[in-house]
């Protein structure tokens, strides 16, 4: 099975070079021009590794697009730059790339980076990301950050959204009240359990959960935390 790569770059003559280098090393190449267009493409298309570069000329940029598929992504991340910064790498990595490469560079170069990083990782080919989680009426839009219900969307706030999407991408495991609010809303709430509380129970009405119907989707561990349902 050939090694899917995507490339993503608003550069047309950048994603064409890299496009026909890494075609000589046997990869199967894709190409994306914006970051919209990359967190598609890693949604349906599931590529084994992804060259992304950091200034992308519109919104999402490069570091919003490793952030956000690092909610519910873990296929390799190199970051591609012009700027060889110290500040500039280190913010990188901190949103969850797992290598950087400054603009100019050699292909022989990427294709090592590549292979190095996939001697790194667990990695098994063709492994998909799960880009969407559906649970009876629910359906979790990971690339869109969006939410429905029955088929209406449902209107989240930003932090409804993220406690949702933390429990909703670890089914079937009790996460505590101190792991959620660090995930959530950082080290410095660690005590605040009723933030979790009160959030949780917005997300339940929001979500039409019915006990009498047996429509559950985030379940109490007393004492402990909360649980998403397991995906059936």
């Amino acid at each position: 099975m050939k090694l899917k790569v995507l490339i993503v770059d608003d550069e047309p003559q950048i994603r064409r070079q890299i496009k026909i280098g890494l075609g000589g090393y046997g990869y199967d190449v894709l190409t994306a021009a914006n970051g919209q267009e990359a967190l598609i493409a890693t949604a349906q298309q599931s590529p084994d590794v992804i060259i992304l570069d950091i200034s992308l000329g519109s919104e999402p940029d490069g570091i919003e697009v490793c952030r956000r598929l690092r909610e519910w992504s873990q296929t390799p991340i190199i970051m591609l730059s012009v700027h060889d910064e110290e500040k500039t790498k280190v913010t990188a990595l901190n949103a969850g790339a797992d290598d950087y490469l400054t603009k100019p560079f050699g292909m022989e170069e990427l294709q090592a980076r590549i292979q190095a990083i996939l001697r790194r990782v667990a990695f098994e080919p063709g492994v998909s990301a799960k880009a969407e989680i559906i649970v009876e009426a629910l359906r979790i839009d990971l690339v869109n950050r969006v939410v429905y219900v029955e088929d209406d969307e449902v209107h989240l706030t930003p932090t409804e959204y993220d406690l949702l999407r933390l429990l909703a991408t670890h089914p079937g495991k009790v996460m505590t009240h101190r792991a959620i609010l660090n995930a959530v809303w950082g080290p410095e709430y660690g005590e605040m359990d009723n933030y979790v509380r009160v959030f949780v129970n917005q997300l339940r009405k929001k979500l039409r959960e019915n006990p009498a119907r047996n429509i559950r989707y985030i379940l109490n561990e007393p004492g402990v935390g909360y649980r998403f349902v397991a995906v059936r």
